[in-house]
């Protein structure tokens, strides 16, 4: 499979300008020259093939040869509330989230959270998004939504959806969601407290307990998404 770049702009012509630390991976670190064959998306859906035209200071120009319809996506959506962990388990949390297929992470605001998703966060893990997608073959950027408190995550997730609250003790077959897909809540590393457990509850959301090890919180995101994903493959 040929390298893949990412384009910052749609791709709406026969020409793609790379730029910033695409346009450096591909003239610098890859060596490219006129007429090298890549794969480029525009996170839409789509890839296509390309070749290098014009290897130039600041940018890489691409001529466009084929469009791809290329769908590597579930067959449900996934939404994945999080209070997100510290440091660098962000990014490793970001990365295996899109591998996994999650369509969206909101980075969520609980009573126990000890890590606020500012801007420049969200920005940081946008593009480590950018290059899971172009390591694991996705066409469409997972969104990393802006916080949100957790009861109002709790109230936007769709009745329709399957609302599973990371949670010990608890635990039932999920099945299949009808038409609104997943939405799971995981909490920081002391747990949701129990008047965020019960206020869920009360509006329907389901527990699930993930063992009786205690888990760190990207890896019960990561449990939570596998078996989604994996319920959604089978399908």
């Amino acid at each position: 499979m040929a390298e893949r770049f990412f384009s910052e702009e749609p791709i709406q012509t026969r020409e793609v300008v790379l730029v910033g630390s695409e346009a450096h991976h591909l003239s610098h670190v890859m060596r490219a020259k006129r007429g090298d064959r890549v794969i480029v998306f525009d996170g839409s859906g789509a890839e296509f093939s390309a070749l290098v035209d014009r290897v130039e200071r600041r940018d890489v120009k691409l001529a466009v040869v084929e469009r791809h319809d290329i769908d590597r996506e579930l067959s449900v959506s996934v939404t994945m509330g999080v209070a997100l962990p510290k440091g660098e388990r962000q990014r490793w949390l970001v990365e295996k989230l899109v591998e996994l297929g999650v369509n969206r992470m909101v980075p969520l605001w609980t009573s126990r959270g000890v890590a606020r998703a500012t801007e420049s966060t969200r920005d940081r893990l946008q593009r480590s998004v950018v290059e899971a997608c172009k390591q694991c073959g996705r066409n469409r950027l997972m969104e990393i939504s802006e916080p949100m408190e957790f009861d109002e995550f709790l109230a936007v997730a769709p009745l329709g959806a399957r609302r599973i609250l990371a949670h010990p003790g608890g635990g039932s077959p999920w099945g299949r969601p009808e038409s609104d897909g997943f939405y799971f809540a995981v909490g920081p590393e002391g747990g949701f407290s129990d008047a965020e457990v019960e206020r869920a509850r009360q509006i329907g959301w389901q527990c699930q307990g993930l063992g009786s090890r205690i888990l760190r919180v990207e890896t019960a995101a990561l449990v939570l998404a596998a078996r989604a994903a994996a319920e959604c493959d089978a399908g």
